[in-house]
């Protein structure tokens, strides 16, 4: 690579926090971020899964630490955020990939699975980046918020789920991710979004495994579900300079799933 290239994508020196990200799709993020030089802080409710998630980075050369806390409680945001800050001394990139699902119909769809779903997929986000931003990225007039999304935050359903509410706090997200963007520019913040496909992880296993792999490999135009690298080039663009004039997008690593009209 060139040495502009080079020097766009290098995160030496810098520091992402990760939210639910000691397993799947957060994890492959800090690979990719701790890779290309960030120290990285992950923080999800479990602590032993923590600790094997920072080991495995460790492994690799990675300087990688942890707290456990309830993305979804506002009093463990503000304490994540403090240790968060404390430890590092400013946050250079925020990363929103906490996150949960809930399947079922809609004429009977639990009030408290909404408010879960919400809570955590939306809410948290919002209290996460507010805290952040507000102690961290505006004072300092820099900072890359990323967060993850979803195809359902392009469509109304995919491969016949049934799980508005899902549906309804990632649509939500997309539109945070414009809103912030357009308020927080004016101090160098950029606020961007990638919405993954289908993926296999905890998450998306029940909804593959009724579905089939290979009927929803054939619905995308690349023939294959997302792999343990997909997600890493899009999230590295938008952590790194190479996006400092990108801001308030959703882009769509799914394979072209999105693409195709259904």
């Amino acid at each position: 690579m060139s040495e502009i290239v080079t020097r766009l994508l290098d995160l030496n020196g810098q520091t992402a926090l990760i939210t639910g990200g000691s397993r799947g799709l957060g994890l492959q993020i800090a690979e990719a971020l701790g890779e290309a030089g960030a120290r990285i802080i992950l923080t999800s409710r479990k602590a032993t899964d923590l600790e094997a998630a920072c080991n495995h980075l460790r492994a690799a050369g990675i300087d990688a630490s942890w707290f456990a806390g309830d993305a979804a409680d506002a009093a463990h945001v503000q304490k994540i955020g403090e240790a968060a800050l404390t430890l590092s001394g400013g946050i250079d990139i925020l990363v929103n990939n906490a996150g949960t699902t809930w399947g079922c119909a809609a004429e009977v769809y639990p009030l408290e699975a909404w408010d879960k779903i919400m809570n955590l997929n939306l809410r948290s986000v919002f209290m996460m980046s507010q805290y952040i931003a507000r102690e961290c990225m505006i004072p300092r007039r820099k900072g890359r918020i990323l967060m993850v999304a979803s195809i359902a935050s392009l469509s109304g359903m995919s491969s016949g789920r049934k799980a508005a509410a899902y549906y309804a706090s990632k649509a939500g997200l997309a539109n945070l991710t414009r809103a912030l963007a357009a308020e927080w520019g004016e101090y160098g913040i950029t606020v961007n979004a990638i919405a993954p496909g289908w993926f296999p992880s905890k998450m998306s296993r029940g909804t593959i495994d009724i579905v089939g792999e290979d009927v929803m490999a054939s619905q995308t135009p690349l023939g294959r579900l997302g792999e343990d690298d997909d997600l890493k080039g899009a999230a590295l663009l938008f952590a790194s300079n190479a996006s400092k004039y990108i801001t308030g997008q959703v882009l769509a690593v799914d394979g072209g799933y999105s693409a195709v009209g259904r």
